[in-house]
């Protein structure tokens, strides 16, 4: 239960942001907490992870709750629990509690909220059941595949420009999901040397983010494939020239997100091989973050990424010619065809249910070449913006072994060194990072990235 002190500071923060929208909006805003979806039959439920959208404003992971926000109010549509309820569930808070903590203006039963919706934008929820009600409720079509549109779309557009920086209350809760995320690492670390499955390090990962009465954002990746992007599979057996690949994070119980990529070998040392691969991709991790400031544009930390990947991979002999020409011709994108980062706040990928609204800035638009086409953030940086600096090295079958890629880049690929590199499916290291007046502040800093110390934690 939070004390006084704590619930007046929080309910200070809500109606500080929903002050701030009030400036951007001269409408209604009704925004849907969404709700738990069964997984094979009514009663069993999955987790509920409310709107992000929601939880901005809210605070609290609320189920089948609505708030209307208009000119700096929030009025509350909940409906108290059932009495029978407490049998399966325990006493729950009331309506007019729940009103209390977040400080709402108005608290109401959700019936009513079908007589306060004339002329109100909003947002679509993920879930199902939740956007069929706000498409019957609004008599449009609120789809979370579609665009927003009309003052829907006006809304959204207000939301990203609150979201994009972080006010001190959300920096403070992603400072503790980036905390218990590493701590999870150095757990997986320790954990790999008496391992035999990538389960049995997964395990020891999201227990350390489950002791802190936290969750996982997004489901983790902890594999011996690297090479799989987003790999969620965890059979596979662990083998002493393995690297691998953990991208884990840690959900604060108010929806914010920690996203960090580590890759170790599994018999605590790195091969001769691996380690000229990991130290290239950590140069392009370093270079990164050393760039960012306010002002500068995102979409050149990642070619700058990918012009240190393209001179480590030459300084190798995997590639030939000159670094610049390479990336303009996207060879570097055969090994790393991602993006260098992405948002990061509520969502692990902030604001991606709104398309790339909020990744980028108004009036541009993905490019269509090979190693631009997945950048997922195209804007100036900003004071108060937490990005992920997360380049990486593939060799991805599907690409390498493309006939029309092997044909384009058959000049500037030496494929006979390439093959002297088998034992480097995939290496991504990640952090997060939070720019500043003055420049960069890694959150995940606490968590090593050179080869040494890593090789360290394993066998520690």
């Amino acid at each position: 239960m939070l004390s006084q002190n704590t619930t007046s500071s929080f309910a200070d923060t809500l109606r500080y942001r929903r002050r701030r929208l009030e400036r951007l909006i001269d409408f209604p805003a009704i925004i849907w907490s969404g709700g738990s979806s069964p997984r094979n039959f009514p009663a069993n439920v999955f987790p509920l992870r409310a709107s992000s959208h929601f939880l901005y404003f809210a605070g609290l992971p609320l189920s089948n709750v609505a708030i209307r926000l208009e000119a700096g109010k929030l009025e509350l549509f909940m409906d108290d629990p059932q009495p029978s309820s407490a049998l399966w569930y325990g006493e729950m808070p009331t309506r007019d509690e729940i009103a209390q903590k977040i400080g709402a203006d108005v608290a109401r039963p959700m019936a009513e909220l079908e007589f306060w919706l004339e002329g109100a934008a909003t947002i679509a929820v993920q879930e199902s059941a939740t956007w069929t009600q706000q498409s019957q409720l609004l008599n449009r079509w609120v789809l979370p595949q579609n665009p927003p549109q009309g003052i829907d779309l006006e809304l959204a557009k207000a939301i990203v420009s609150l979201r994009l920086t972080h006010d001190d209350a959300a920096l403070g809760e992603l400072r503790k999901a980036a905390a218990v995320t590493v701590a999870a690492h150095k757990a997986g670390m320790a954990a790999t040397p008496k391992a035999k499955l990538e389960a049995e390090v997964r395990a020891a990962m999201e227990g350390v983010i489950i002791a802190h009465n936290m969750t996982t954002p997004y489901s983790s990746i902890v594999t011996v494939h690297g090479e799989v992007l987003h790999n969620e599979h965890y059979h596979h057996s662990l083998q002493p020239g393995d690297l691998l690949l953990a991208d884990v994070g840690a959900e604060t119980e108010t929806g914010w997100a920690a996203d960090v990529t580590r890759t170790w070998p599994v018999s605590g040392k790195f091969s001769s091989t691996q380690r000229v691969v990991y130290d290239v991709v950590l140069a392009a991790h370093d270079a990164c973050i050393a760039k960012i400031y306010p002002g500068v544009e995102y979409e050149d930390i990642h070619l700058l990424a990918a012009t240190v990947m393209a001179e480590g991979l030459v300084d190798l002999g995997i590639l030939q010619g000159n670094a610049q020409d390479l990336v303009e011709m996207d060879a570097h994108a055969l090994f790393f065809p991602h993006g260098i980062g992405h948002l990061l706040g509520l969502d692990v990928h902030d604001m991606e249910d709104l398309g790339d609204l909020a990744g980028y800035e108004e009036g541009r638009k993905r490019s269509d070449r090979f190693g631009l086409g997945y950048l997922r953030l195209d804007r100036p940086l900003r004071p108060g913006m937490l990005v992920t600096i997360e380049p990486g090295f593939y060799q991805v079958p599907a690409i390498l072994n493309d006939a029309n890629l092997r044909s384009k880049y058959q000049d500037v690929v030496n494929w006979e060194r390439l093959s002297q590199f088998a034992d480097v499916r995939g290496i991504r290291i990640e952090d997060d990072v939070l720019v500043t007046t003055e420049g960069g502040e890694v959150l995940t800093a606490a968590l090593p990235n050179d080869a040494s110390t890593v090789e360290n934690l394993v066998n520690a």
